[in-house]
């Protein structure tokens, strides 16, 4: 089964504080985005990966990253939209005809393990469409406008969702053109999928997995790589 991977490189994460896109600030000597690609092309059960970055950084994308570290299944690097829905259907628009399954992942979240890849893929076959995530540890409170608590849900029924996100391509595909044309604003590719009506299945991802948002993140990440068990 043919299998691409979007990976979201366009947003220019302000909460850095860096002059750069934070996807090029430097993890262990490696771009951040770098070490995220290199977890694709490595797994066995990746066939192409489209990069979607902002604009005016295709070519340094290009000659910067993919080109140097020889990143073969890299088969196009597309320019992101306005907003991460944008971005991610300029990805899913160039993906090759022989796509059944893509998988979206973010640019900034570089530690995800191919088992988790390998999984989110295998429930998406089989289901048709699959998030990882983590059970939230700690209590959620739901609150009006006024920080006034509404309601504690269970904690038996949270997830902390991360990516990949994994969908077969005619699922995917219907939920992003549907979306657009009833003006969904969704903060993930499942909401999307999940407005259709689609089943989608969680399964268990690392809390390591972590998005790189923060300076602190960055700190965070280092520690992981050279102490897995931190």
């Amino acid at each position: 089964m043919y299998s691409s991977v979007i990976i979201v490189a366009a947003g220019k994460g302000r909460r850095m504080g860096a002059d750069i896109n934070k996807q090029y600030l430097k993890l262990d000597g490696k771009e951040i985005l770098a070490h995220t690609i290199e977890k694709f092309e490595r797994s066995s059960s990746i066939n192409e990966i489209i990069v979607v970055t902002a604009g005016d950084e295709l070519e340094f994308c290009q000659e910067s990253i993919c080109k140097k570290y020889g990143f073969n299944k890299v088969k196009k690097i597309v320019a992101g939209g306005k907003t991460r829905q944008d971005s991610v259907y300029n990805g899913l628009l160039e993906l090759d005809e022989k796509t059944e399954i893509v998988l979206i992942h973010d640019g900034a979240r570089p530690l995800i393990g191919d088992e988790q890849i390998k999984e989110s893929i295998k429930v998406a076959r089989q289901v048709g469409g699959c998030v990882v995530g983590v059970p939230v540890k700690d209590t959620i409170k739901i609150c009006d406008n006024n920080q006034q608590v509404l309601e504690t849900p269970s904690r038996d029924t949270l997830w902390s969702v991360q990516t990949p996100q994994v969908f077969q391509y005619n699922i995917i595909m219907e939920a992003y053109e549907e979306g657009f044309k009833k003006k969904l604003s969704a903060t993930d590719d499942s909401m999307m999928v999940e407005a259709l009506g689609y089943p989608v299945k969680v399964i268990s991802g690392r809390y390591d997995n972590i998005k790189i948002t923060t300076p602190e993140d960055l700190v965070i990440a280092e520690n992981i790589m050279v102490n897995p068990s931190f």
